[in-house]
C-alpha cells in the first residue's frame, strides 16, 4: 500500500525538464553556490537540525578554511556558510562529504526536513527514528532528487510546533500512530507510526507527478483543483481521515533548561533537566561561540539540535533541577553560553528579534537591517519582530509577528497574523522614532 512511486516518474524540475517558472529553482546548496555581495554562499542541509559534535566541527572547519569563519542558522534549521571564495571549487563539498554531511550529491538540496527540537526531551515522543528513515528514503529515491530546494518535510512530536511551519508534507505523532498532512489541508490521514516515513516520501513523489504541468515547486503552488486531487490521491494510499486544522502559531523552545519526568524514578512528580536551549542573536555565530556550543554538546550528550527559530538545543542529561529550575550542570553550561553572547533566558532583549542578512551582504537589500535591528533592541516584546531589507522578506517567520520591511519610502511596520496584515505604519529616516514604533508594535 505504501510502495514508492516508480523512479522513472516525470517531473518538470528533473534534469533536462522545463518549468514555467522563470529561471528555475535557484535555491543554493553545497554543490551549487549562490553569489552574494559578500562572496559565495553555501546552504548545508541538516535534516531535523541534528548534528553530532564531530559534524559541527566539520562545518566550522569549512567556514574557516573557505569562508568568513561564521555560521548562520536558517529558518529551517540548516546552516549557511558565507563569504566563500569563488575559487573554492569542490573543497567545501569534499570536506562535508567526508564528515557524512553530504550522503547523496543528487539529493543534497532535497533533504529539507524540520523536526520538533524537543522531541523525546520534554515528555513528547522522539522522532529520531522517523528522521533517519525518511532521510534515507529520500536519498534512495531517484524521483525525490527532482524536489526543489524549497520543498519541506516536517516531523512533529505532537507539540504542533513544526506542524505550524507550513511544510509540504508533515508527520504528526499521536499515541502509537501518526497523522499525515499534505500542504495546509485540514484533513489529515491516520496510519501506523512505522509507515509514516514511507508515506511521507510517497506523498512527495505524488506531488512531483501532480506538478508536471504547472511546474510548481511546493504544494501551495499547485492549482486548487490539482492540490485537492493530490490530497485525495494520497489519502487513498493512507488511512482514515481525521479533521485536524494546522496550528496558526509556531512556538520556539524557550531558552534555558528543558525538563521532563524522570523515567528512572517511580515518582511521576520527579523531573530532570534533559536539555538546555539557547537563542542565537540574528542567527549568526562567530567561531568562538560555535566551538563553545560544540564543546558543551560533546561534554553532555554529543548532539546539537538546530531549531527553525535560529536557536540550538543541547540534549543532556543534566540532572535534577534546583530551586532556580536549573541543575548545577545546566546552570554552569548556560552561564558560560550567556557570557559568550547567546540567549539563555526569556529576559534577553534579543528574544524574538530576527533579520535577513541585509546590506552589504545582499545586493537587493536597501539597508543594513541587522545593524538597525541591534540599534532598536529594547524591552522584550509580546510578539517577535523580523527585519527585512527588501520586499522578498527572506527567512521571515510563520504565525504572528511584527514585520519591518525597508522600502524606498522608509521602514514599513505591520502586524502579521497568518494571511492577515494590519494597517501599516511607515517611519522615514528617524532611528529613534523607528525604535519606538517597533517597540510599541511588539507590545
Amino acid at each position: 500500500m505504501l510502495a514508492a512511486m516508480p523512479d522513472s516518474a516525470p517531473s518538470p524540475l528533473s534534469a533536462g525538464g522545463t518549468s514555467p517558472r522563470d529561471g528555475g529553482d535557484a535555491c543554493p546548496g553545497t554543490l551549487r553556490l549562490h553569489r552574494a555581495d559578500d562572496g559565495a554562499l553555501a546552504r548545508v542541509r541538516i535534516p531535523g537540525g541534528v548534528l553530532s559534535a564531530d559534524r559541527a566541527d566539520a562545518l566550522l572547519a569549512v567556514a574557516g578554511r573557505f569562508g568568513d569563519g561564521e555560521l548562520h542558522l536558517t529558518s529551517r534549521g540548516n546552516v549557511q556558510l558565507r563569504g566563500l571564495d569563488a575559487e573554492c571549487g569542490g573543497g567545501p563539498a569534499e570536506l562535508l562529504g567526508a564528515a557524512g554531511l553530504l550522503p547523496s550529491a543528487a539529493h543534497e538540496r532535497a533533504r529539507n526536513i524540520v523536526a520538533s527540537p524537543l522531541a523525546g526531551l520534554d515528555g513528547s515522543p522522539p522522532v529520531g527514528g522517523w528522521l533517519s528513515e525518511l532521510d534515507s528514503l529520500v536519498c534512495g529515491s531517484a524521483a525525490a532528487a527532482a524536489l526543489s530546494g524549497r520543498f519541506l518535510f516536517a516531523l512533529d512530536s505532537g507539540r504542533g510546533d513544526v506542524d505550524a511551519l507550513g511544510a509540504d508534507v508533515t508527520l504528526i505523532a499521536e499515541g502509537g500512530d501518526c497523522l499525515l498532512r499534505v500542504g495546509a489541508a485540514d484533513e489529515v490521514f491516520r496510519l501506523p507510526s512505522a509507515d509514516g516515513p514511507r508515506a511521507a516520501l510517497l506523498a512527495a513523489e505524488l506531488f512531483l507527478r501532480a506538478a508536471r504541468d504547472s511546474g510548481a515547486w511546493r504544494v501551495k503552488d499547485l492549482p486548487d483543483d490539482v492540490r485537492t486531487a493530490l490530497v485525495r490521491t494520497v489519502g487513498a494510499t493512507a488511512g482514515p481521515v481525521v479533521h485536524r486544522p494546522r496550528p496558526r502559531t509556531a512556538e520556539a523552545p524557550a531558552p534555558g533548561p528543558v525538563t521532563a519526568p524522570d523515567s528512572s524514578t517511580p515518582a511521576t512528580t520527579t523531573v530532570t533537566v534533559t536539555a538546555i536551549g539557547v537563542g542565537v542573536p540574528l542567527g549568526r555565530l562567530v567561531p568562538a561561540q560555535w566551538r563553545l556550543l560544540t564543546e558543551t554538546a560533546r561534554r553532555y550528550g554529543n548532539e546539537l539540535r538546530l531549531t527553525p527559530w535560529r536557536g540550538i538545543v543541547i540534549p543532556g542529561p543534566f540532572g535534577p533541577p534546583g530551586q532556580s529550575g536549573r541543575s548545577g550542570r545546566a546552570a554552569e553550561a548556560l552561564d558560560a553560553l550567556a557570557s559568550a553572547g547567546l540567549i539563555t533566558g526569556p529576559d534577553s532583549p534579543w528574544t524574538g528579534v530576527g533579520a535577513c542578512i541585509g546590506h552589504p551582504g545582499c545586493a537587493k537589500s536597501l539597508s543594513d537591517v541587522r545593524a538597525e535591528a541591534g540599534a532598536a533592541v529594547g524591552p522584550v516584546g509580546r510578539l517577535p519582530v523580523y527585519w527585512s531589507g527588501c520586499e522578498r522578506r527572506c527567512g521571515h517567520p510563520h504565525g504572528e509577528w511584527i514585520d519591518v520591511v525597508v522600502t524606498p519610502e522608509g521602514h514599513r511596520i505591520s502586524h502579521v497574523r497568518g494571511e492577515h496584515r494590519d494597517p501599516r505604519t511607515v517611519v522615514r529616516n528617524d532611528p529613534a522614532a523607528l525604535a519606538s514604533a517597533v517597540s510599541g508594535a511588539r507590545a
